[in-house]
């Protein structure tokens, strides 16, 4: 071999190690900038499960556009500095689409990164809409329900549905998706007051208060106990928060939002009945779609053990939405795949119909199953959809 050939050859290998691995042309890639360790792992790895579900069903009915799905991982180890590294280091890998953490916080440094390089993003499970066009831009959308859609669906299911008349909202300030549940409630108070409903009191705590006697010893003082209680909070504060109610012997129903959904925390509450939740699909073995059961079913067989809660179907959703997307768009191509998704209105998925926009990569108007747990034990009894979308400044607030 010549000086001049071996020179090429040397600068040829030099150029493949510095340059990022590249996805085959004969395969779609989906890279997940997801938590693999930390304390978003218990959010992430589940609904990223549902994801891989939908990607092998995908394939084994013959790939998109032909070609086989492969996906390439990296671990934000929930820190959002190693976040914005994961998003390029699949990015680096050839990803097509990018799922990012459940959480905005967590999952915007990827989403950040993906924007940045014309690459669309779905957060897996994030109900803030931040998590989108107005946190992120427009390449990005979430594949779950946001926050103001449960409080606004559970408040009016409880009076159209079970006659209650009397509301007293008490507000964990500590998330936004906490404060979320409560603007949709707030948003759809007043429409019920319209009906002959009443809020007969507010009140707020802090998620890591040990006490809520305070607040518990003022609803007490009320006239008459309320019809339901809209608690606005999540893990871990709010079990202890269910717990405090129902022990100073407060009975009425508790409404909340689809975060405290799953039966392993029930066992710090022996015996709770009348607390309600909405949720997109039952991991109780009782949803009325066949086709949820044999998705759980296929969970298990996957991964071992059954759906932990409601927050794994939005995993499945982001992957059938896209790729349903991509083969309409006929490429992956970014802003022809954002296009079909904002085509899209109620579109039929698993866990419900979606609708995207132009203004909003969420879902301001959802079919819930809603939950009940009675004496302990958590099933479905009704369903129901909001008679109107919630507006844009309900959902910014």
């Amino acid at each position: 071999m010549s000086y001049k050939v071996r020179l090429l050859a040397t600068a040829l290998a030099s150029v493949s190690m510095t340059l990022p691995a590249l996805a085959d042309d004969e395969t779609v890639t989906i890279g997940f900038a997801t938590a693999q360790s930390g304390a978003m792992e218990a959010y992430d790895k589940p609904a990223d499960e549902a994801a891989l579900i939908r990607i092998d069903e995908i394939n084994a009915a013959g790939g998109l556009l032909g070609k086989q799905i492969q996906v390439v991982r990296a671990d934000t180890k929930s820190d959002r500095t190693e976040g914005a590294k994961a998003g390029l280091t699949v990015l680096d890998q050839g990803a097509d689409l990018v799922v990012v953490s459940c959480d905005y916080d967590f999952g915007a440094p990827a989403a950040l990164a993906a924007q940045d390089a014309g690459v669309v993003s779905f957060f897996s499970c994030a109900e803030s809409v931040m998590a989108g066009i107005q946190g992120v831009g427009s390449l990005s959308f979430s594949g779950s329900v946001l926050a103001p859609v449960q409080g606004a669906a559970m408040s009016e299911w409880a009076f159209k549905e079970k006659g209650a008349k009397t509301f007293y909202k008490l507000l964990d300030t500590w998330t936004v998706y906490n404060k979320g549940i409560c603007d949709g409630f707030d948003w759809m108070m007043p429409k019920l007051e319209e009906q002959g409903a009443t809020l007969v009191g507010e009140d707020t705590f802090k998620n890591e208060d040990a006490s809520i006697a305070a607040q518990i010893t003022r609803i007490k003082a009320l006239p008459e106990e309320p019809d339901a209680i809209m608690l606005c909070t999540m893990m871990p504060g709010g079990v202890s928060a269910v717990k405090q109610i129902r022990a100073a012997g407060i009975n009425s129903m508790i409404l909340n939002g689809s975060g405290m959904d799953g039966s392993y925390w029930l066992a710090a509450v022996p015996d709770l009945s009348e607390f309600y939740i909405p949720v997109q699909g039952s991991i109780y073995g009782d949803d009325p779609n066949p086709e949820v059961k044999k998705f759980n079913e296929a969970y298990k067989a996957k991964t071992g053990s059954d759906p932990s809660s409601q927050y794994v179907y939005p995993g499945y959703v982001a992957v059938d939405v896209w790729a349903k997307a991509v083969e309409r768009a006929g490429t992956t191509e970014a802003e022809a795949v954002v296009a079909e998704l904002e085509k899209m209105t109620d579109e039929p998925t698993l866990f419900g119909p979606r609708t995207f926009t132009s203004e909003l990569h969420h879902q301001n108007q959802a079919r819930y199953l809603v939950v009940n747990v009675d004496k302990g034990v958590p099933g479905v009894v009704g369903e129901w959809q909001l008679s109107e979308p919630v507006p844009m400044e309900a959902i910014v607030k």
